[in-house]
């Protein structure tokens, strides 16, 4: 104990004696504490998905106008109060991620494009229309600069695309055009990289299994090498940007409940062991980048209301226990995903 006090005496008067030679020099002693430097985190964003919608179709005696939205992550099924400016079937969709979703086209030849603006969901149509009216087309887009709307059938199976620049909205046509002229196609995209579209039907109503690849930003096409499991029409789209695009359902001959999963950038197909809760074509899909992708309404073998949900990245399949308003087929999808 004794030797404890003196130890505590002799660093008092060590500590004493140290303040005064400091202060005999000018110096204080929190000048000698080094400081780190200053550093400002910068910052940095992630894009969190806000809705997925499904617009349009039929439900067996009319077409329809009305869009639902599906709230992410809950998956929550609202319905918009603006609805398309005409009941349409046999439309597309097509979203500028974070800023507004498109849907172009339907039967029997319509030109006309609808913008959702998002987060309010307001509706306007677009000056700029398809080249010709023509149903039974597809969409994709690369977020932030532009959309496509390619194939359809205005009288006869097209080959064209039409390219709608962001955020100007005004339609060009590319010179690339589909490897086959067709109709009942699906459409998907890799954001930044390159837009896919895939299957439908050709001028002899022959079922097609070709994918074929638009590069952004020179827009050219190329043809994969890989192809879908099975030629099919009447499927629908999605994908998960920057990981793979995926085709689901569609018509073989008979309604199909697979799907089948491209893998960016190999651009190699795999098929999921998860498969649509019923085989069905003229469904439509859109997804949430990053987290999940959704397969809504369609045919088989009657008009239907569920919608599947595949998981990221494991593509595992459920149902949502929300469903469209009505049951119907011939629907488009798009999404907002953020700022991708």
């Amino acid at each position: 104990m004794a030797r404890l006090t003196q130890a505590i005496k002799n660093l008092t008067r060590l500590t004493s004696l140290s303040t005064r030679v400091l202060a005999d020099f000018g110096v204080s002693a929190t000048a000698l504490v080094q400081r780190p430097p200053s550093y400002t985190v910068p910052a940095f964003s992630v894009p969190v998905g806000v809705a997925g919608y499904f617009g349009g179709g039929t439900d067996g005696s009319v077409s329809l106008s009305g869009i639902d939205k599906i709230t992410f992550p809950a998956d929550t099924k609202t319905t918009l109060s603006a609805t398309l400016t005409t009941g349409r079937d046999t439309l597309a969709g097509m979203a500028n991620s974070g800023v507004a979703g498109y849907f172009g086209g339907g039967y029997l030849t319509i030109s006309g494009i609808d913008k959702i603006t998002f987060p309010a969901d307001t509706k306007t149509t677009l000056s700029a229309t398809l080249t010709t009216g023509r149903y039974a087309l597809a969409g994709m887009a690369n977020s932030s600069v532009a959309g496509y709307f390619g194939g359809g059938d205005d009288g006869a199976r097209v080959s064209g695309i039409d390219k709608i620049t962001f955020p100007a909205d005004t339609k060009t046509t590319l010179s690339a055009t589909l490897t086959n002229a067709r109709y009942r196609l699906a459409g998907m995209a890799n954001s930044s990289v390159a837009g896919y579209f895939g299957g439908g039907r050709d001028s002899v109503d022959a079922n097609l299994s070709g994918i074929d690849k638009i590069t952004f930003p020179a827009d050219t096409k190329t043809t994969l090498s890989a192809t879908l499991t099975s030629a099919r029409y009447d499927l629908a789209g999605m994908a998960n940007s920057g990981t793979a695009g995926y085709f689901g359902g569609g018509n073989t001959g008979t309604a199909t409940n697979g799907i089948d999963k491209i893998t960016f950038p190999a651009d190699t197909k795999t098929t999921l062991s998860a498969t649509l809760t019923s085989a069905r074509a003229s469904l439509a899909g859109m997804a949430n980048n990053g987290l999940a992708g959704y397969f809504g309404g369609g045919f088989g073998p009657a008009r239907r209301s569920d919608i599947d949900k595949i998981t990221f990245p494991a593509d595992t399949k459920t149902t949502l226990s929300a469903t469209l308003t009505s049951a119907n087929d011939s629907l488009a999808g798009m999404a907002d995903s953020g700022v991708l």
